[in-house]
């Protein structure tokens, strides 16, 4: 099948403002939007850029907009898209480097606030920490996290300021906050009551629908919001 892709261009060298550019090419139905792009890059128009790392939806480093929904170009088939014209952009938010390569800077400086590693200063145990299974089942959900940034980049709140944290920053914190073997849990609840914090979250479900490895974000949120609002861990 003939596929139309409609791509968004800007080069901050050359281009005064962003444009799009038209390429047609030849597809499979279950080849993937990765696979198409590569194809523009290798064969057609050696400038594009875009980013890209593992190609197996682990990495989260190919997350774009694709027919206005943000997706992982990795993961997404022909077939999925129900059409032969696909449009792809950069995630919104954030500030283009060139064509589909965004600034991510922000989105890391978010992600490092709310202490995202297991903080423990009790006497180390001869072995480990151990841990039962439920008390992973309680976080394990927001383990899954890769930093592709997709639910951020989907959430109206961010749009409209970037200093709110997101919620990869709150799924991330949720992560460690609800681990039994962390004792920060207060520094982070502490960090995230704040006007740019988890209350800038208006449970609209953009980041929960936009999060290629089905977290239920929005479900994470409510349950930090709750903590705040308790003061309890249950």
């Amino acid at each position: 099948m003939q596929v139309k892709l409609k791509i968004f261009r800007y080069n901050p060298e050359t281009d005064k403002k962003p444009h799009y550019e038209t390429y047609k090419v030849e597809a499979e139905p279950t080849d993937r939007v990765l696979d198409l792009l590569e194809y523009v890059k290798d064969y057609i128009d050696g400038t594009l850029s875009y980013r890209r790392s593992c190609a197996h939806g682990v990495c989260g480093s190919d997350a774009i907009r694709i027919n206005g929904v943000n997706r992982l170009a990795c993961k997404v088939l022909v077939k999925d898209l129900g059409t032969s014209k696909i449009r792809i952009e950069p995630l919104l938010g954030m500030g283009v480097h060139k064509d589909l390569v965004v600034d991510m800077e922000p989105f890391f400086e978010h992600y490092r606030a709310i202490l995202p590693y297991l903080i423990n200063d009790e006497p180390l145990p001869t072995r480990e920490r151990l841990q039962s299974p439920e008390e992973r089942e309680r976080f394990d959900d927001t383990t899954k996290c890769i930093l592709c940034a997709a639910c951020t980049t989907s959430c109206p709140s961010y749009w409209a300021n970037e200093e709110y944290v997101g919620p990869a920053g709150i799924v991330n914190a949720h992560r460690f906050i609800f681990d039994s073997r962390d004792r920060a849990a207060s520094q982070r609840l502490e960090i995230l009551n704040d006007q740019f914090g988890v209350y800038r979250c208006h449970t609209i479900f953009n980041c929960t629908l936009a999060c290629p490895r089905e977290i239920e974000v929005t479900k994470a949120i409510g349950e930090i919001k709750k903590a705040i609002a308790t003061g309890k861990l249950d």
